[in-house]
């Protein structure tokens, strides 16, 4: 849940230095965060991670582990302290019609190590970053972009439709966002086996998500509730009711194409089985079976039932 303990080992985790009291609001501020404690958005957000894991694999050209990190609210000056100064990556992505957008952030020493990648080195970036991005490094965080709008849909799609799309910009250029605008900051740490982890941020504007907040306060249940007894019985009877066909082949005779465009009232076609014929339900077969009469009728008597598997219950 969020603001409990995160189950990825300390030292996997980035430390975030948090502001001190006197950026707290005051008693009797406005609430940056009217969504209480975001525990819907912080379920989504560990989905996300498992589609994430595909996109950065590709990019990065190896196994890696993804997870979601435990979100927090803060100003955005305060975010980008956490930050540094140091080169940043911010890809803008819409959400919808509403005019604030989501933001993909990335350190410029993660773009760099996708970009080498991707054009077939180890993954490495230089020891010395580079001041600005080159063009390369551009169109490959655009195409990152894009490549998050498809699980971004598919992640938010059981709460709201949205419709992410990634935007044209600059992305060494910071969000038009003022110090005290309240952003949703969701973490997303990845790593190669023992690796050190390298971690990538999604910015929700809090402005983006007011929309959006009948969704984000629905409660979520971990466990589902008991079905009604009354409701099962009544469909156990329903489905024990179904009937289905059963039939028993006794040959499959083949003949040629010739032969059949030959026959005639009163040919007799030659027939061979052997002592135990099958005995099919629908396409399924349920077992082998003697053929013999039972009460002056043709009958089949059953010898061996195949074992059923769980393949056959779906």
């Amino acid at each position: 849940m969020v603001n409990s303990p995160s189950d990825t080992p300390a030292a996997e985790r980035r430390e975030r230095p948090r502001a001190g009291a006197e950026h707290a609001p005051a008693l009797g501020a406005a609430n940056p965060n009217p969504f209480g404690d975001l525990v819907t958005l912080q379920h989504l957000s560990a989905r996300l991670a498992k589609s994430l894991k595909g996109v950065f694999e590709a990019m990065l050209r190896c196994d890696l582990r993804v997870w979601a990190e435990p979100l927090t609210v803060e100003r955005f000056a305060d975010y980008k302290a956490e930050r540094g100064a140091g080169l940043t990556a911010w890809q803008p992505l819409a959400m919808g019609s509403a005019r604030s957008k989501a933001q993909l952030v990335l350190d410029a020493r993660l773009v760099l190590e996708m970009l080498d990648a991707f054009f077939g080195g180890e993954g490495e970036a230089p020891a010395q970053m580079p001041e600005e991005f080159t063009p390369a490094a551009e169109a490959l965080v655009a195409r990152l972009g894009q490549g998050l709008v498809a699980p971004l849909d598919a992640a938010w799609e059981p709460l709201v439709r949205i419709g992410f799309r990634a935007v044209e910009a600059n992305i060494a250029a910071q969000p038009e966002l003022g110090g005290d605008d309240p952003v949703v900051v969701t973490r997303f740490g990845m790593a190669q086996g023992d690796a050190k982890p390298r971690f990538v941020d999604i910015l929700y504007p809090m402005a983006a998500l007011k929309p959006h907040g009948a969704a984000l306060t629905v409660k979520v249940h971990g466990v589902a509730e008991d079905v009604e007894p009354r409701w099962r019985t009544g469909l156990t009877r329903a489905v024990m009711n179904v009937r289905l066909p059963v039939r028993s082949v006794l040959a499959e005779p083949v003949l040629s194409l010739g032969r059949l465009l030959e026959l005639k009232a009163g040919d007799v076609i030659p027939i061979e089985f052997g002592a135990e014929v099958p005995v099919m339900v629908a396409s399924r077969r349920l077992g082998t079976g003697l053929v013999g009469t039972a009460n002056g009728r043709a009958a089949v008597r059953l010898t061996s039932l195949e074992p059923l598997t769980e393949e056959d219950f779906r």
